[in-house]
Order: structure tokens, then sequence, then C-alpha cells
């Protein structure tokens, strides 16, 4: 599909922005420049500088969430906004929008349902300190806990359809939000891929809004809390096998100086590790009970995935940088490519293609 094709598509972009009067003017006309026809919504989320006066200038449609945290705005827009495709992006002016287009033919090209653009950065400086590392451990623990490698899990730049969005709960607050995305594709199995995309510094004036250290732990209940939702009886079987360990462990001596003695001399102890198994046998049952009640509502999900039609497939086949074929990486991955050096936007599509050809 060629960039024309996309007008047979509504494509709508979602801009969160907080205080993004320095960056979000330049966000908006990139994307349009990008995808001529496509409609750009900034949501303006309790800011107190000219973020809505700017982004209006640009040419967007320019809405208000009061509840403040991105997941509230991605979930308030994803409910209010109708499209065929919505496409994520924060209006800090870190991502490459030239990269946009490749996104969307990956979508259609598959047809796909999630693509993710994966962060590679142009500068030393566009991650801040210890966000790269902490992003590479996510990723490890989310890949290993839920079974599929993950690339970018925290990536702000993503490309959904329609039928992706109307079965996501969206139950984020903040900038969990991004968990929830990738944990929602993977364990629903839908068809998803990677496309790599410039990442470069913050425009001047602009300030981060992610807080490492307590947006890190919200990053980390929610991995959490999903896992106690998506993964129950892993998780519960684990519990009940090391209080099991644990009571072995406490009864072990208590039935040794009983076999030589014929006396219990440390009642407590027999009692506590007794107990612990009871507890474990409880709480066994209840990560089944709950394993049920997460097929219930995977079926559920399913149904309601599977009421709304796919994207029309592209007859054209795969585009620049886009290679064919569901559920599988689109593109290199960042930890295959080398950090580019030049910051300018004319080198963040070079490398993207480049990415793509390879």
């Amino acid at each position: 599909m060629n960039d024309r094709g996309f007008e047979a598509l509504r494509i709508a972009a979602i801009v969160p922005c907080h205080n993004e009067e320095a960056a979000v003017g330049r966000v908006v006309r990139d994307l349009k420049k990008a995808v001529p026809a496509m409609d750009v919504f900034v949501y303006d989320n309790c800011s107190v500088d000219r973020t809505r006066a700017v982004a209006e200038a640009a040419g967007a449609e320019v809405r208000v969430e009061d509840q403040p945290g991105k997941g509230n705005v991605i979930r308030r827009a994803l409910a209010d906004i109708d499209a065929d495709v919505y496409v994520m992006i924060d209006g800090d002016g870190t991502y490459d929008a030239a990269a946009l287009p490749d996104m969307l033919r990956a979508l259609v090209a598959g047809p796909l349902d999630h693509v993710t653009g994966v962060r590679v950065a142009h500068t030393k400086s566009a991650y801040r300190s210890g966000h790269e590392l902490g992003n590479q451990l996510f990723n490890k623990v989310v890949s290993r806990i839920f079974g599929r490698p993950v690339t970018d899990m925290l990536s702000g730049y993503r490309v959904l359809s329609r039928r992706f969005v109307k079965s996501f709960p969206a139950v984020s607050r903040a900038f969990e939000i991004e968990t929830e995305l990738t944990v929602h594709a993977i364990n629903n199995r839908v068809p998803q891929g990677e496309v790599a995309v410039g990442f470069r510094d913050r425009s001047e004036g602009s300030e981060s809004k992610l807080r490492t250290y307590h947006d890190g732990f919200r990053i980390a209940r929610m991995i959490t809390r999903l896992l106690h939702h998506e993964r129950p009886l892993a998780l519960y079987s684990t519990v009940a096998a090391v209080m099991v360990l644990t009571a072995l462990g406490l009864a072990a001596p208590v039935v040794q100086e009983y076999l030589q003695t014929g006396l219990v001399g440390r009642f407590p102890t027999a009692f506590g590790a007794a107990s612990l198994v009871i507890i474990a046998m409880i709480v066994l049952v209840v990560g089944i009970l709950l394993d049920g009640l997460r097929k219930v509502r995977q079926e559920t999900t399913r149904i309601a995935y599977m009421t709304i039609a796919a994207i029309p497939r592209s007859t054209c086949g795969p585009a620049l940088g886009v290679a064919a074929g569901v559920d599988a990486p689109i593109t290199r991955t960042a930890r295959e490519m080398r950090p580019v050096e030049s910051p300018e936007p004319t080198a963040t599509r070079s490398a993207a293609q480049a990415s793509g050809r390879m």
C-alpha cells in the first residue's frame, strides 16, 4: 500500500500532553506531514502552559482530560475516538514521526493488530540516566513471565487496529499503560510486530514527566498485578510450593525427634508446619479458581475482538522496512542496532529505513 492508500482508512493519532508547549507544535506538524489524511487529537492533561494554544495553531483537535495520568488520557481517547487505526505517540517530540508510514504499512500488510515502535537512540543523552537499563530489565522480566520476547515494552509509540482497541480494557492510570498494552497483546495472542523508530533528545524547554523511581515502582506493581490476573495458576502454585517447602523444613527435625523418642517435643513448630501445608492447599485452590475465571475472561475478550473485522490486507505486499508475517518482529530489534550519533530528523528516517532493508 502506498501512502495514498492510507486515505481509505480512518486514522487517528492520540497525543497525550502535559505542559508540552515547547514540543507539541512540532509533533503535530510532523505527524500531518508524515500522513496528511490522519486526524491528530491532542489531549491536554492538566497543563498550565500554552500547550492547547500551540496544538490548535499547528492544526490539531485539542481535547481535555482532567484526571492526571497518561493511562487516564489513553483510556478516554480510545473510548471517545472512532477510527480504523489508532496511533499513540508522546507529545514531547522524542519519537520520529517520519517512521509512522512504515508502521502503518506493517499493520496493513500483516494484517496486524499491534505494532510497537522500537526505539533506536540517536544520541547517548536520549535516554535519561537509568531509564534504558530499567527498560531492558522490565523487558526481560515480562519476556520471562509471559513467554514471549519483548524488545521495548515501555515504548510510547504504537499503532493499533480498531479491533485491538475495542477489546482492550485500559485500566492503567499513568505510565504503566504501555505495560498493559504489551501484556494484553501477548496474552490474547493477537498478530503483532515491531518497527525500529528514531528516538532523540527532548525539545529544549520540555521536561520529562516520568519519575524514575516512583513510576518504576508503579510499572513493577502493574507487572505483578497482571501476573495475578493473567497467570494466576503459575503465581499461586509457586507461592503454595514455597509454603510447602518451608513447612517441610520446619517439620523435618520434629519428625526426626518423634521417630527417635516417640514424643513431639516442639508442638508449636509441628502445628505451624501443618498449618502452612493447609494454607498452601488453600492458596493452590484459589489459583485454580482464578485460572478458570481468567479463561472465561479471555474467551469473552476474544469474542469481542472477533466481532470487529480486520483491516483489509494490502494487495501490494510488504513495503519499505516491513517484512510480511504475523506475530513476528518486523525489523531488527534495538539490541541489534548501534546508536547513531547524529540527532537530525533526516538521520532518523535513514536509520529506520536502513534497518528495514537489513
